[in-house]
């Protein structure tokens, strides 16, 4: 994707929706939308407007910008222009609904100097307390270790954007975010790239920003299945090419969703399901009924205790009330090396 300099214009326009109301007359959703979307960026305006007098009183400079398309840029778009139209060294981005705290600068600026080609977090405390509250312990608890094992996981980011800190080296290195606009995880897209270029993950073990939750977040507006197509395409390129045969931890819907999802050669790669249903088990084996192969292949169904490591575990972590986790301890791998969390 080319940076700000050399912008994008990506045409996404899609074809006018109708509804029908009660008298049978239709109106124009598009153009209701709009004109919401209108009254939204007027009253944003506005704010934006009288924070720039306020800190201009203070000597403190602010640039206002957008952009001449007729459709969205997204988020993806704003955080390229303002990074174009800012001169630090360093970048800290942070979400407008979130709440940095103390110290947050210097302790993720003293981190990111120690490690120049790294994505730096932080921990987080969530409004409304209680909200998301699996997400927000393991965005909190993951091991350092974890922050590079887990980025297979649904969780996404294992250090969640509006708390990204780096050098402005780093972000130049990896490149700009995509600006395809709404529904795109132009974070998640954003962290993978980074990994590919050899960057790292690392989390300051504070709480530095407030991480608010709300229903109309513009994380909401990215599908599940544009996330499950990055996910699974990121663990075949960095994981799975590197394995000669590996063991799907799951026979059940997720299990084999992820079977049918892998390209073929790493299809073939799978020596077997595992589980500890015994109704799954007694059934001996799944049946890729859609394949073109003939005969269609029949993959073995095993207890886990008769299966071989390498694994790709496709279980919700903290689910199970720690039977998982006993399980996995009970036969000593090491994640990271012979298995890897993908749910």
């Amino acid at each position: 994707m080319d940076c700000p300099n050399g912008e994008l214009e990506v045409n996404m326009k899609p074809p006018k929706r109708r509804r029908t109301v009660h008298n049978g007359a239709e109106t124009d959703l598009e153009e209701q939308e709009d004109q919401e979307k209108t009254a939204v960026d007027d009253d944003s305006r506005k704010v934006v407007d009288a924070w720039k007098q306020r800190f201009e009183g203070k000597g403190i400079s602010v640039v206002v910008s957008g952009h001449n398309s007729d459709q969205p840029r997204g988020v993806g778009h704003a955080k390229n222009k303002a990074i174009a139209q800012s001169s630090g060294k360093y970048l800290c981005f942070q979400d407008a609904d979130d709440v940095m705290l103390p110290q947050r600068v210097r302790l993720q600026f003293e981190a990111s100097v120690l490690h120049s080609s790294s994505l730096i977090g932080c921990r987080v405390r969530r409004d409304p307390e209680g909200s998301t509250e699996r997400y927000t312990r393991w965005i909190n608890t993951i091991t350092q270790d974890q922050l590079l094992t887990q980025v297979y996981t649904s969780h996404g980011p294992t250090v969640i954007m509006p708390t990204w800190f780096c050098s402005r080296d780093w972000f130049l290195t990896v490149g700009c975010f995509n600006e395809e606009g709404k529904g795109v995880p132009e974070d998640l897209i954003f962290f993978y790239q980074s990994l590919r270029q050899g960057g790292l993950v690392t989390r300051v073990d504070h709480c530095l920003v407030v991480y608010r939750y709300h229903e109309k977040a513009t994380t909401h507006s990215v599908k599940e299945e544009t996330l499950w197509k990055l996910r699974v395409e990121f663990l075949q390129e960095r994981v799975i090419c590197t394995w000669e045969n590996f063991t799907i931890w799951n026979a059940g819907k997720q299990g084999r969703k992820l079977y049918r999802c892998l390209d073929a050669t790493n299809q073939k790669k799978v020596r077997a399901f595992c589980d500890v249903d015994k109704n799954k088990i007694n059934k001996g084996f799944y049946t890729y009924e859609d394949s073109k192969e003939r005969p269609k292949p029949k993959i073995p169904i095993l207890h886990y205790k008769d299966a071989s490591p390498p694994f790709i575990i496709c279980v919700k972590m903290d689910m199970t009330g720690g039977v998982l986790e006993e399980n996995l301890n009970s036969l000593q791998l090491k994640e990271g090396v012979d298995f890897y969390h993908f749910n």
